[in-house]
């Protein structure tokens, strides 16, 4: 049965997953990019921004495993872009480009409905706006019985789990104090008490807990 699946989710030593003032020039909030330093020092991180090199190990292990068996993606309207309210005509497109990392109909969740967007390389972004259940049966849908990927921000997993509909969860916990941001611990009622840790590992940059439902669907 297919799975909804959250891989490297980074959180600072403090808790947060995402810096205080998003904007088109901190996409994850004022020093929120340091989240994901050590993601896009493995082989596979740098394979993704077209550059050679890279670590390779257990780090390069979870980003890897953050692709494998995925066939549609669900992130919030923030993880999307900085646009706030109506879309009113904006030609914004995400952050990653003519030609983003995804290969895979994306489903970005919205009060506001706007036309699906094609980009390069088979990403298809559509707007939900009739809630996260009606966008994870689409998404199932789209992957064609491969998981799915919750992709975030910390709001949007936060949804998800306070509705039991995550499977597996693997947080990247990184050295980094941030002070100030969003928590993706919090207001959850309860929530995390159906699930256990199935794996704890570390590299010298991170330690990764992986997390799956005591009962799954």
């Amino acid at each position: 049965m297919p799975k909804l699946r959250v891989h490297n989710f980074s959180l600072s030593l403090d808790g947060f997953a995402a810096g205080p003032s998003q904007s088109e020039e901190d996409p994850l909030g004022a020093g929120g990019e340091r989240l994901h330093d050590w993601l896009f020092r493995t082989r596979g991180g740098k394979e993704m921004l077209g550059e050679e090199g890279g670590s390779t190990g257990v780090d390069n292990d979870y980003f890897y495993a953050g692709i494998a068996g995925i066939g549609a993606t669900i992130m919030g309207r923030n993880m999307f872009g900085p646009v706030r309210g109506g879309w009113d005509g904006s030609d914004w497109h995400g952050w990653w480009g003519g030609n983003p990392p995804f290969h895979h109909p994306v489903f970005v969740l919205t009060h506001h409905p706007r036309p699906p967007i094609r980009m390069e390389g088979g990403t298809v972004f559509n707007f939900v706006d009739d809630g996260i259940e009606s966008a994870l049966e689409q998404a199932y849908s789209a992957a064609g019985g491969q998981d799915v990927r919750l992709g975030g921000g910390a709001s949007t997993v936060r949804q998800y789990l306070r509705a039991g509909l995550v499977d597996e969860l693997h947080l990247a916990i990184t050295p980094v104090l941030l002070g100030d941001g969003e928590r993706l611990f919090e207001q959850l009622d309860g929530a995390v008490e159906g699930y256990s840790v199935t794996r704890f590992a570390g590299s010298d940059a991170v330690l990764h807990a992986e997390l799956a439902k005591s009962n799954p669907r």
